[in-house]
């Protein structure tokens, strides 16, 4: 999951609002905080600890590393007297920031048994009381610097919440009893809306996140700066790729055709044994079912599909006659519309199917929630770009290599961490996350 830094800062020294600024960080510190505490409760300790895969972190990871992020970038630089928790933390809970030091290996989190998760949990609260105590009283010089920080921290953690629900499900579709993280009825799904196109007649548009205007609000760095881009006329897809356009794919040989497949994910294909998308199982019978958070369930052919890689969402692209949306695509078609959908605070937690009424000439529906979307785009850096400079401007530019954009956010994704122009990424290959695609096309 991407992560990166503020270049806005959130207040400024003749603000006279810094005291209001104050009690909305602090509001929010404690919001996002008690999140993350809310989404473990349905877990025992044993599902907290176990690492399932290279690319996914146990809870207990999630929730200590968070909490290493607030007492290594704030604390320790900003309350005086601060007393660290544990010594042998920073090592521990250190993610992949060369600058503060050396780490324990990423493939081996889930063999870190001790600390407990009673102990991680009293960790968090020893950060979270000397981060209130702080932001109370820290004097205006020095709340002017950590105050980016702090917001920075709540979208990392919120980072993490996602992250956090969508290693869990791996490790729970690796046991053979296909445990629920959470118990809920089956929804009765109504029809995905017939699949229609938006036109755009394309030219100059600008792009990216405002970061340098006061008052933009809060972005990662990689998301800026704003710029033009030249877009050709292009039409975008009504809604996501459903599973039953999926199923479709499938029947017609869609992952024995080498002639639809970029060459590396062919290889994939063929070195893994992929036949449908991650999760996906079929019965004696023929149909087909999905892991999910809520156990394994038949699968909703009217729902967006889910966990497919890019090189599977090109393929099925290919097949369909059409492409995937550059990411300037969908930004555009998204801009000025609310962040509104199935996200996690819905707490539905699996795609849904879209709504079946919409206007002619309406924008495209999900644009938010349900599944992340491919994007045909390589996470780089847009023009005239520079990373922060110390630690936290690891957080991103170092990435911007072999990875694709992903847009919208997802059925587990937290509304806040949202906006038009957020870029998420990750490898062609990876399928892990809550990834489906949305068609485009020339016109």
């Amino acid at each position: 999951m991407q992560q990166a830094t503020q270049t806005t800062p959130v207040v400024h020294r003749n603000d006279t609002r810094h005291d209001d600024e104050r009690a909305r960080l602090l509001a929010g510190f404690r919001e996002v905080r008690a999140r993350s505490d809310r989404l473990t409760a349905p877990l025992s300790p044993e599902d907290m600890t176990p690492q399932s895969m290279e690319d996914a972190s146990p809870t207990k990871w999630h929730l200590a590393h968070t909490t290493w992020f607030f007492e290594t970038f704030i604390l320790r630089d900003y309350q005086p007297g601060y007393r660290e928790f544990h010594p042998g933390y920073n090592y521990l809970f250190n993610s992949y920031y060369e600058a503060v030091g050396a780490r324990h290996a990423r493939p081996r989190r889930g063999l870190v048994t001790r600390p407990s998760v009673d102990a991680v949990r009293d960790y968090r609260r020893h950060v979270d009381a000397a981060m209130d105590a702080l932001v109370a009283t820290a004097p205006l010089d020095a709340w002017l610097q950590l105050a980016p920080l702090l917001e920075l921290g709540l979208h990392h953690e919120m980072q993490h919440q996602e992250l956090l629900l969508t290693d869990l499900l791996h490790l729970l579709a690796q046991n053979p009893l296909n445990p629920a993280y959470r118990e809920a009825p089956v929804q009765s799904s109504s029809a995905a809306a017939p699949l229609t196109w938006w036109d755009h007649d394309g030219g100059i548009v600008e792009t990216g996140h405002a970061t340098q205007d006061e008052g933009a609000g809060f972005a990662f760095d990689c998301e800026g700066p704003r710029h033009r881009e030249l877009l050709t006329p292009f039409a975008l897809a009504s809604r996501p790729v459903s599973n039953d356009d999926w199923l479709a794919f499938m029947a017609d040989g869609g992952y024995a055709n080498p002639n639809l497949w970029l060459s590396d994910g062919w290889a994939r294909v063929q070195a893994e044994g992929w036949q449908a998308p991650l999760y996906w199982q079929q019965d004696d019978g023929g149909g087909w079912s999905a892991m999910s958070l809520l156990g394994r369930r038949r699968i909703d052919p009217q729902a967006p599909v889910c966990h497919v890689s890019l090189f599977e969402a090109d393929a099925y692209a290919r097949w369909a006659g059409a492409r995937l949306p550059k990411e300037a695509e969908l930004e555009v078609a998204a801009a000025g519309q609310p962040i509104a959908g199935n996200l996690l605070s819905r707490d539905v937690l699996v795609p849904q199917a879209a709504p079946a009424v919409r206007a002619a000439g309406d924008r495209p529906g999900q644009l938010y929630g349900d599944v992340w979307e491919w994007t045909q785009s390589a996470y780089g850096p847009y023009p005239g770009f520079r990373a922060p400079e110390g630690a936290v401007g690891e957080y991103n530019g170092k990435f911007m290599c072999s990875q694709f954009v992903l847009r919208g956010g997802s059925c587990v994704t937290p509304d806040a961490q949202l906006r038009a122009t957020y870029r998420n990424f990750f490898y062609p290959h990876q399928r892990w996350q809550f990834t489906g695609l949305r068609l485009a096309k020339d016109l």
